[in-house]
């Protein structure tokens, strides 16, 4: 993979903890997708760590009302 297209670890920190509620709660990426007005290939995306999309702060918080918990809950407690 080249230097350019990798995540951060703050960025996959983020996904993981967003792709763990989403499975916990029951919502399929097609779910996710719909919620927030992408595609399902893009939700594929951002959870393949080969690829550079990745959720924005607008995600974070529709997802955060989605799955009915804070944005901050998708942080990790310590900066990275």
């Amino acid at each position: 993979m080249a230097k350019g297209i990798q995540k951060h670890k703050l960025d996959l920190y983020i996904i993981a903890q967003v792709t763990k509620l989403r499975t916990e709660l029951g919502y399929t990426q097609e779910d996710i997708a719909i919620h927030l007005e992408v595609s399902t290939g893009y939700i594929g995306q951002v959870e393949s760590p080969k690829s550079r999309a990745k959720y924005n702060i607008h995600h974070l918080n529709a997802l955060a009302k989605l799955f009915k918990c804070s944005p901050k809950d998708f942080m990790p407690e310590k900066p990275m």
